[in-house]
């Protein structure tokens, strides 16, 4: 499918494209960018089999790529384009992994003006406990969804490529708008880890007098699990999309409030009602994942 793929940010979904594509013959050759300070993480790529070469000098990476696909947290992503722009070819094929699309649209046209034609921008919904490299893996998008958010201008040759690429790993590929898909994982995903890493941040600080931790049960390892995902780029995400999710937080205060005067008041009826609704919304939820 690609001659030479080049991986910017070769940490966790990086690496894992990389092993997905090695693993499913969809390149010849890949390579990694990384400053000098990811130097330890590119060799130990290297030395894993994930990638066949890494370079700290861009134009020596970009050289005779014919699909370049930036994995880095979204709040770089700005000046990762500006790096790429001398090298820019308009036969290769670009893409990226953020999980926020309106700030990488936003960021190439700072760059480039407008989004260049051959850019399709990506969102691979996949993600561990773990960061870097040594946590990736050939699986990671297998029956994953994946979301394209092409705009008017992008080409159709590209999006076709990107989109059996994702395929072919695995991966289940749905299309919407760059606007549609910011809006959507802002409450499916961006305003649930700051809902986990505030619980966890609240019962650390108490954990600390009261051995909260100690007694903790399953549901709360569960609920608390997404807290453990890597802390600067969640930064990143959260700052990028939030005209999205400080409404989000908004409502969901206002949900707490009502459940707090409804136990304040004693209202069991009520507070039942709350409580299965949620339960039905769950597993209306989980009917739709299985099917």
């Amino acid at each position: 499918m690609f001659n030479r793929l080049c991986i910017i940010g070769i940490g966790l979904i990086g690496g894992s494209i990389a092993r997905a594509a090695r693993a499913r013959g969809l390149c010849r050759e890949v390579v990694a960018y990384g400053r000098e300070k990811n130097l330890p993480n590119m060799q130990l790529a290297k030395q894993l089999g994930v990638i066949d070469q890494f370079y700290t000098d861009i134009a020596s990476a970009l050289e005779n790529t014919d699909c370049v696909i930036v994995a880095t947290p979204v709040g770089s992503m700005q000046v990762i384009f500006e790096q790429i722009k001398p090298y820019w070819n308009a036969e290769t094929i670009y893409s990226d992994a953020g999980s926020t699309k309106g700030s990488v649209v936003s960021a190439l046209e700072a760059v480039f003006g407008a989004v260049p034609s051959n850019f399709v921008p990506a969102h691979p919904i996949a993600g561990a406990e773990r960061s870097g490299v040594d946590a990736s893996t050939v699986d990671l998008f297998v029956n994953r969804r994946l979301i394209l958010t092409p705009l008017e201008n992008t080409g159709k040759q590209a999006l076709a490529k990107i989109h059996s690429f994702w395929e072919k790993i695995g991966s289940s590929v749905s299309v919407m708008s760059v606007e549609h898909h910011d809006t959507v994982l802002a409450a499916t995903s961006h305003l649930p880890h700051i809902l986990a890493f505030a619980l966890v941040g609240l019962l650390g600080h108490k954990d600390e007098q009261r051995e909260i931790f100690k007694y903790a049960a399953g549901g709360f390892r569960d609920f608390s699990r997404i807290a453990s995902s890597d802390p600067t780029m969640w930064q990143d995400i959260c700052l990028a999309n939030k005209q999205e999710i400080v409404p989000l937080i908004r409502q969901f205060q206002a949900e707490l409030s009502k459940i707090e005067q409804l136990l304040v008041e004693d209202q069991s009826a009520q507070l039942f009602e709350t409580f299965t609704y949620a339960r039905n919304a769950r597993q209306r939820f989980l009917d739709q994942q299985e099917d």
